[in-house]
C-alpha cells in the first residue's frame, strides 16, 4: 500500500481536525478559567491548518 502525497496530507488533515476539536472541547468543558481561552485559540489554530492542509490536496 503506497501512501502518495495526498493520502498523507488526507491523514493529516483528520488527525488536525480531531485534535483541534478535542482541544476546542478542553477549552470549553474542562477548563473554566483563563486556560480555557488558551485552549480554544489553540483549537482554533490546529482547525484553521487543518483547512490549509485540505485545500493543498491535489494541488501539490
Amino acid at each position: 500500500m503506497g501512501m502518495n502525497k495526498n493520502t498523507i496530507l488526507g491523514w493529516a488533515t483528520l488527525i488536525m481536525i480531531i485534535m483541534g476539536l478535542l482541544l476546542i472541547a478542553l477549552g470549553a468543558f474542562r477548563y473554566d478559567d483563563v486556560a480555557g481561552w488558551g485552549f480554544a485559540a489553540v483549537g482554533v489554530g490546529f482547525l484553521a491548518n487543518a483547512w490549509v492542509f485540505s485545500s493543498l490536496k491535489g494541488r501539490l
